[in-house]
């Protein structure tokens, strides 16, 4: 194991020890206030000195947070991307009991500072930084802790994001599997970018400590394994799991064998970096009659199967800025002009697969134009919609078991769903 931190400060902006908490007494507070007030004066700019010094045999590691920087010191070798990430966590865990980490709530809860930092670290390293867990025997009702209550179980437990003794009449886990589908079309009708961010979202309420494992279909390998795979392989990139995740038993065998926290959490997230059709295919010609008027013919076709629709399509139009009196048509949907977003919205609440709707529109323009006018915008056309029971990549939940020691019967729940993201398509 790479050596611990000696010990962590918290400065204000001016590099001024608020509070500090050592751990090995190897570092004094006096010399980091040393330290970094020299590095105050060398640096116009603390941003764009990195995050990590070494000064007479001491590594210092610290982020910036508000008015206030969070600094590790050791005289280790110590591991400096663990520590950083810590310093971050740290930062969650206090906004979590204070809502805003700054100079002043820090001083207004000096006491439960104290009280989270021996419990986030001990001896120099990290230990328990899921604010669930801390919350449940750090009280902030007084900023104060109340009594000589013990740590619950979790925090002698090897799972720390999870309490022992969670009970609930009904057991169930929902799974969501959400896509978010980024598309920029340019003006010829090519792709310029095309992205796909997925998400495995899960809210459990299980009793007990419930031991889960999901597995996914084979399209989804990520080649870990020198062998053929069933159907179309997938390439997933920046795949990431929750710590709760038993990452040796997925790189073993692909199973995502896991302890899952109480409540909502993401389990894993991933992006796909194959290009993807336009789901929803928008199309729109702009004729101007002299100065009078404008009219706009747009056509909408879903590019997907049949057997899927899409809900809460919200097509986005750019209009000119000095638009007035509209005359609009749609073959379904409704559709109203927003002068305050310069835009048309034309909102159709289920559009199924493989389907075409059109939109005729016509807008009155001043006869009469200033010659400080501004020229048309060039904004996109913006489309958000949602694809339910249908992902883009074609993963699919093959079974999710949850086996605990007192052999309750649990209820998943599993639903898919498509979504816009960064959805655009130029006019020009």
């Amino acid at each position: 194991m790479a050596g611990a931190t000696s010990a962590l400060f918290i400065l204000d902006i001016k590099g001024r020890c608020l509070i500090s908490r050592d751990y090995r007494g190897q570092v004094s507070a006096a010399q980091v206030e040393k330290f970094f007030s020299k590095l105050l004066e060398k640096e116009d700019d603390i941003e764009s000195h990195g995050p990590v010094c070494f000064e007479n045999g001491v590594s210092y590691m610290f982020i910036q947070h508000s008015n206030v920087y969070l600094m590790t010191a050791s005289r280790q070798n110590c591991n400096v991307a663990s520590l950083l990430f810590f310093l971050h966590r740290v930062v969650d865990v206090f906004k979590h009991y204070f809502e805003e980490l700054e100079e002043e709530s820090l001083r207004d809860n000096f006491v439960v500072v104290y009280e989270l930092l021996d419990e986030i670290m001990d001896f120099g390293y990290p230990q328990y930084t899921e604010a669930k867990i801390l919350s449940e025997f750090i009280k902030t009702d007084a900023y104060k802790m109340e009594g000589t209550q013990r740590p619950p179980m979790a925090v002698t437990n090897a799972v720390s994001w999870r309490s022992e003794g969670v009970v609930y009449r009904t057991n169930e886990v929902f799974l969501d599997v959400v896509e978010s589908v980024n598309i920029l079309v340019n003006s010829n009708g090519q792709i310029i970018r095309s992205e796909v961010y997925g998400a495995l979202k899960m809210r459990t309420r299980l009793s007990g400590m419930p031991e889960c494992k999901l597995g996914l279909n084979d399209r989804v390998l990520l080649e870990a394994q020198d062998r053929a795979t069933k159907g179309k392989a997938i390439d997933l990139d920046d795949v990431k799991f929750h710590q709760c995740v038993r990452l040796a038993r997925f790189e073993n065998d692909r199973t995502i064998s896991f302890i899952p926290p109480d409540g909502s959490f993401d389990l894993m997230t991933y992006r796909l970096s194959t290009q993807v059709k336009p789901l929803i295919w928008v199309e729109a010609l702009v004729e101007r009659y002299s100065r009078s008027r404008v009219e706009m013919t747009v056509k909408a076709k879903s590019q997907f199967k049949e057997r899927s629709t899409a809900t809460n399509v919200t097509i986005e139009l750019p209009v000119p800025s000095d638009a007035t009196n509209p005359s609009i048509r749609t073959s379904m949907g409704t559709a109203k002009y927003a002068p305050e977003t310069d835009a048309l919205l034309w909102k159709i609440k289920s559009f199924p697969g493989n389907k075409e709707y059109m939109l005729r529109a016509e807008f009155r323009l001043p006869s009469i134009v200033s010659e400080d006018a501004v020229a048309d915008r060039k904004a996109p056309i913006r489309v958000k919609f949602e694809i339910p029971y249908f992902t883009v990549s074609g993963i699919q939940v093959r079974y999710l078991k949850i086996i605990e020691k007192s052999g309750y019967q649990a209820l998943p729940w599993v639903r898919y769903i498509t979504m816009a993201g960064d959805y655009e398509l130029r006019l020009i």
